[in-house]
C-alpha cells in the first residue's frame, strides 16, 4: 500500500506548528508512550505452551485474518495467576472447550479471568473405539508396537465426519462479535483443535499450505513437552524389557507424538471424499450458507 505524500499546504502547516506563526521556536513535546507492540503468533503462558493467535494469515484473495480475535490452545486448568492476567489483558470474552465431562473431571476445569463465558462442545477425540485402551496401555508401558502409525490421520478423518455439528456451532460462535476475542481448545491443541482450525481457516479463504504450517506449529511450541514425554516412554520400555535405550524402536512412538503434514491433510481428503471439496464440506456438511461464510469473513478479515 502506497504512503500518501504531504502536499505543500500540509508541509507549511506542519512548519508553522513546529516553529510558531511569529517565527519563534516552539518546543514540541515528544510522546513518552512506547509504540504499540507488534502482534505475535505465540502467546507465552507458563501453564499452556500451545496458546496461539490465528491472526495475520493471508487469504487467497489478498485479505488478512485479524489479530487478537480468535485463539487456539490446549487445555487451560494449569494456568498460573500471571497467565490468567495475560488472558484478561487479551480481552478474552469466550472460551469454547472441546473436552468431555470425563476429561474435565480428570484434568480439572479451566482457570479463566472473571466474567469469561464458557461454552462446552464436548467431542470424543475421533472416537478411537477399541484403540483407546491400546493407546492408554502404550502411554503407561512405553510399548507402542500395537499403536498403528496411521492413528493420527485416522483421528482427523473421524473428527471431520463425526464432529460436524460441533464445528458448525464453533464457527457460529466465532461469527458473533459479542463472543470475541474467543479461544477454543481441547487437551493438547492438536486433534480436535487442529481440525477446528483447519476448517475455520479454510472457511476464511486461507490456503491449505498455510493451514498445514499452522498445524505443525504445535510441534514447535510443544517441543519441550513432547521430548520429555518421549524420553519417559523410551526409559519405561527399555527398563521393562531389559534392553539399552538405543535398541528401543521409537517409530510408532514418534509417529504418535510428532505431527506430520499427512495428519491434517487427512481431514481435507475426507472432506473431498465425502463432499467434493472443503468449501462444499463447510456449506453442505456443516450447514453454513454462503451468507454465513461471507459474514464470517467480514467479521474476521481485513
Amino acid at each position: 500500500m502506497s504512503v500518501p505524500h504531504l502536499n505543500l499546504c500540509g508541509v507549511v502547516l506542519l512548519a508553522l506548528f513546529a516553529f510558531g506563526c511569529a517565527g519563534e521556536p516552539q518546543t514540541v513535546a515528544e510522546s513518552s508512550a512506547p509504540p504499540p507492540a507488534a502482534p505475535t503468533r505465540h502467546i507465552d503462558l507458563e501453564g499452556q505452551p500451545n496458546f496461539r493467535d490465528l491472526g495475520g494469515y493471508e487469504t487467497v484473495d489478498g485479505r488478512t485474518v485479524k489479530w487478537g480475535q480468535v485463539y487456539r490452545s490446549g487445555e487451560l486448568p494449569r494456568l498460573t495467576d500471571a497467565d490468567v492476567a495475560r488472558l484478561e489483558k487479551l480481552g478474552i470474552r469466550t472460551v469454547v472447550n472441546f473436552l468431555t465431562e470425563e476429561e474435565i473431571e480428570v484434568r480439572g476445569p479451566d482457570r479463566l479471568p472473571a466474567g469469561v463465558t464458557e461454552i462446552g462442545l464436548p467431542m470424543e477425540s475421533g472416537n478411537m473405539g477399541d484403540l483407546t485402551n491400546v493407546v492408554l496401555e502404550a502411554r503407561t508401558t512405553g510399548d507402542f508396537s500395537k499403536v498403528p502409525p496411521d492413528l493420527n490421520p485416522d483421528l482427523h478423518r473421524r473428527l471431520t465426519v463425526e464432529a460436524r455439528e460441533y464445528y458448525a456451532s464453533l464457527l457460529r460462535e466465532i461469527a458473533d462479535p459479542a463472543n470475541r476475542p474467543l479461544v477454543f481448545h481441547c487437551s493438547h491443541g492438536v486433534h480436535r483443535t487442529g481440525t477446528a482450525t483447519a476448517i475455520l481457516l479454510s472457511a476464511l479463504g486461507v490456503p491449505w499450505e498455510t493451514v498445514r504450517e499452522d498445524y505443525l506449529l504445535s510441534n514447535t511450541y510443544r517441543h519441550q513437552e513432547i521430548e520429555h514425554r518421549l524420553t519417559q516412554l523410551r526409559d519405561l520400555f527399555a527398563e521393562a524389557n531389559g534392553i539399552p535405550l538405543e535398541e528401543v524402536d521409537t517409530t510408532n512412538m514418534n509417529a504418535f507424538y510428532i505431527l506430520q503434514d499427512a495428519y491434517i491433510d487427512a481431514a481435507l481428503e475426507q472432506a473431498i471424499e465425502d463432499l467434493g471439496s472443503m468449501e462444499s464440506y463447510i456449506r453442505d456438511g456443516l450447514g453454513l450458507s454462503d451468507e454465513d461464510v461471507a459474514a464470517l469473513k467480514n467479521q474476521l478479515l481485513e
